[in-house]
């Protein structure tokens, strides 16, 4: 069956070529209205009714989660992963009905993974075992070049709140505890202790709320922060580092000091070179060039691959606009098949 695999990627080809004003659609309608973490409802009953329109596809809404879905036949997110994800699954399942017999069942599956950023959907489905009857997984980040692997960290968000005391600041400050000035001696401290930390850890965050008059000693004040670090075994040593300067502000200033970890902690991308090298080879049959090179940032992704086997390329969109811009424009460019064709040879024994 080896030799069927050319004319394989051919019809993969053509099924996303044929179904690309719609997929463009898709991508469209996701961008065209941006949602929160977990609030995703308008881009979750988009997906859901793409897949319900496509023939031969089995379609749960609300699959563990409230803007979570599955779509299964048998043989993510930002609106491009949404597109790239969807055309992928097309193309697939247009290659394994052409083949009359399989040496194994193959199932493919759709997963709409919500809150990729920040709350972590995948860890969630992680918990209530939606990867369980996986074998691998794959998922593609659009950015400015075409990459097999790009490292993603470790990460743990953080909000601290200090609690002081209001007073007038010019009748009574000797009555005040000053929130702002824990803010503003915790960011301090912050940045202190970043000459003291391992080239590759981060830590940053913004000061989100410091008061709400000049002439009010602020009795209340929040902050948000990002740790990372390279394994994620680290970031219990790099938290409590932090902690220590959130605490000393909290006692220079009489404070009171609470900390909200993040709902869920990110772990860093498992690589696996198998899958990249495949991904390469099939990328460059198509005429793509990869980089080494680009931004470390985190993703939940990074959880699954410690639980399943799997890869996250980046897909290069035609585009020098930043990630996060909406001047960004829909493009499938040529990952229209380097996101699946790599793994048709793994099809066969």
């Amino acid at each position: 069956m080896a030799e069927k695999l050319p004319a394989l990627k051919q019809l993969v080809c053509a099924s996303i070529d044929e179904a690309k004003d719609k997929l463009h659609l898709l991508g469209d309608a996701i961008w065209r209205q941006p949602e929160l973490a977990y609030e995703e409802r308008q881009a979750h009953e988009t997906l859901v009714r793409f897949f319900t329109q496509e023939k031969g596809w089995t379609v749960e809404a609300h699959y563990k989660l409230e803007t979570a879905f599955r779509a299964t036949c048998h043989a993510c997110g930002h609106n491009l992963i949404a597109e790239s994800g969807a055309a992928a699954a097309l193309g697939l399942k247009a290659a394994l009905e052409s083949v009359e017999a399989w040496p194994v069942p193959i199932k493919v599956t759709v997963l709409g993974t919500p809150a990729e950023e920040g709350e972590g959907g995948k860890v969630e489905l992680l918990h209530e075992g939606a990867f369980e009857d996986l074998d691998v997984v794959f998922m593609a980040h659009p950015t400015q070049k075409n990459a097999t692997y790009l490292p993603a960290k470790a990460v743990q968000g953080l909000l601290v709140k200090y609690h002081g005391r209001a007073s007038h600041a010019s009748a009574y400050p000797w009555e005040g505890v000053n929130a702002l000035d824990a803010a503003v001696m915790a960011y301090s401290n912050i940045s202190v202790l970043r000459q003291q930390l391992k080239p590759d850890w981060r830590i940053y965050g913004i000061i989100k709320h410091g008061g709400v008059k000049p002439n009010i000693i602020p009795d209340y004040s929040e902050l948000e922060f990002y740790l990372r670090t390279t394994s994620h075994r680290d970031l219990p040593i790099i938290r409590a580092k932090a902690e220590a300067c959130f605490h000393a502000a909290a006692m220079a200033t009489g404070c009171e000091v609470e900390f909200v970890f993040g709902k869920n902690e990110f772990h860093e991308l498992l690589r696996n070179r198998t899958l990249e090298d495949l991904y390469d080879e099939s990328g460059k049959a198509l005429g793509m060039k990869f980089t080494k090179e680009g931004f470390s940032g985190s993703t939940d992704f990074g959880n699954v691959s410690h639980a399943v086997p799997g890869i996250h390329p980046y897909f290069y969109i035609g585009s020098e606009a930043l990630n996060h811009n909406q001047n960004i424009q829909l493009q499938l460019v040529q990952m229209k098949l380097s996101f699946i064709l790599f793994v048709l040879p793994k099809l066969w024994p």
